[in-house]
């Protein structure tokens, strides 16, 4: 399909304001990996290193820009609902992945990034893992999908029906997790239970039904939206078939090479479409490294694993291309963060960026398509569940507590904050008191959370389990 010239076809609301009109609205893939450490793909160090060269992910870095220093939430949950909304998610209820029973997601009142892109003419499709609700009303096809085909939930749950410890039906949560699909204004459909079996092939069928959905959308006069979140390399990490034993380096890197394979795959389904040079296309994770035995991912310079504050937790991989746009083989080490793609592609797309909340968002525009150095964010708070980890400012990091492995009874804190220079210290190995020459940091430092907690008592956070309708002020 030639490229054509997409208008913006969504009158502006009173609610919104107005991002810049594009001329040309591009299509948006983005691959969002699980529990995925910095330093897996070629790009990033890895790739050889780990077992499996990676050219066609590193081909994104080649053909785009690679950010070093791209901050998510440290958890799936949070993670997902931070690039869906803009916001921390601390406002959205979603802080933390839910280990009791009980209503969990994202309220209907948030506005997700899917659904603004469909409000401005966009085709949206997702195949993957959601993780932001699993219960009627909370679905991807109620938060603006046309589309969905994958699981609700996490990979753990596919062990269970292999367990003969497993006793299903003695709580109303205690069940077999399923595969589902689903279009926009339909009941989801329930299809297979979600084993071992299922484990190893799904994010080969996501892979498929992507580049299927490529193919169809192409043809159609709208750009298409197509979030693609993988399942790998959450534990278990098992290759399959086609790839399992091919590297002989073991299945991670079986796992790695399968992948570069698939991303493969989505680019020749975008180039095949005649749509490269008008498709962004992204690389990118929800948290850092898998820390279960015998499943550890790879973080590169960065210690710790997800669920710590350490910043193997907080920065991904983070690749991007939009040929013609973003300058190729550029590299930027600015502070950046998943929020920003919700105010960076309503710009791009001629979305609208909600005023009648707090956003989080930075608009990335100008520094993506290399018309500024600076990203225009200097900060993040750093999270871990519903705990206030520390602060990022600049290249100094101040920490009040950590989780140093993931056993919950591990977590230390620190009496008086600790603070890192990370340009100087990267593994965080020589936090201090600061000395006398550098205690000026922690004045902008501590002004960052200052503003942040004086925004959440202006907006009270939504909270975690509240049902719809969710009406601000009122519940």
């Amino acid at each position: 399909m030639k490229n054509i010239i997409r208008k913006t076809v969504a009158a502006a609301s009173l609610l919104f304001a107005v991002g810049a009109q594009a001329e040309e609205q591009p299509n948006i893939v983005m691959v969002f990996m699980d529990n995925f450490g910095w330093g897996e793909v070629g790009a990033y160090g890895g790739g050889v290193l780990r077992g499996a060269p990676t050219p066609n992910i590193d081909s994104i870095a080649d053909n785009g820009m690679k950010l070093l220093n791209f901050n998510v939430e440290s958890q799936c949950v949070p993670s997902r609902s931070a690039i869906m909304t803009g916001r921390y998610a601390i406002r959205s209820g979603t802080s933390k992945v839910p280990l009791s029973a009980g209503l969990y997601g994202m309220t209907q009142w948030e506005y997700t990034m899917a659904e603004m892109l469909s409000d401005v003419g966009y085709n949206t499709g997702m195949f993957g893992k959601w993780h932001l609700g699993d219960s009627p009303g909370r679905y991807p096809t109620d938060q603006g999908f046309d589309e969905w085909w994958g699981i609700p939930n996490s990979s753990d749950e596919s062990i269970w029906p292999d367990n003969d410890l497993f006793r299903e039906g003695v709580h109303p949560q205690a069940k077999f997790a399923h595969i589902m699909e689903a279009k926009k204004g339909e009941t989801p459909t329930v299809l297979d239970v979600y084993d071992t079996e299922w484990r190893a092939k799904i994010d080969k069928e996501i892979t498929d039904r992507s580049v299927d959905y490529i193919g169809r959308k192409s043809k159609e006069d709208k750009p298409f939206f197509l979030f693609i979140p993988y399942t790998m390399t959450h534990f278990p990490v098992k290759p399959h078939s086609d790839f399992a034993g091919k590297t002989g380096n073991g299945e991670y890197a079986d796992v790695l090479a399968q992948l570069d394979h698939y991303v493969g795959q989505l680019q020749k389904a975008v180039a095949d479409a005649g749509e490269t040079d008008n498709t962004i296309f992204i690389f990118t994770a929800d948290n850092g490294p898998e820390g279960m035995d015998p499943y550890e991912g790879f973080a590169g310079p960065w210690s710790g694993t997800y669920f710590t504050g350490q910043e193997a937790s907080l920065r991904v991989p983070f690749l991007i291309q939009w040929p013609g746009k973003i300058p190729a083989r550029s590299v930027s080490n600015e502070i950046t963060h998943e929020m920003d793609l919700f105010a960076t592609f309503a710009n791009i797309a001629g979305g609208k960026v909600p005023t009648d909340r707090k956003m989080d968002s930075v608009d990335l525009t100008d520094f993506l398509l290399g018309e500024k150095v600076e990203s225009g964010r200097e900060s993040v708070v750093i999270y871990n569940g519903t705990d206030v980890y520390g602060v990022k400012w600049r290249d100094w990091k101040l920490m009040f507590k950590e989780l140093r492995t993931l056993d919950e009874d591990a977590v230390v804190n620190y009496g008086t904050p600790l603070f890192y220079n990370l340009l100087q210290d990267p593994k965080e190995e020589r936090g201090n008191r600061l000395t006398a020459h550098n205690l000026w940091v922690r004045y902008p430092a501590s002004q960052v959370l200052i503003d942040h907690i004086r925004s959440l008592k202006e907006e009270p956070p939504i909270a975690e389990g509240t049902p719809d309708p969710y009406v601000p002020g009122k519940n």
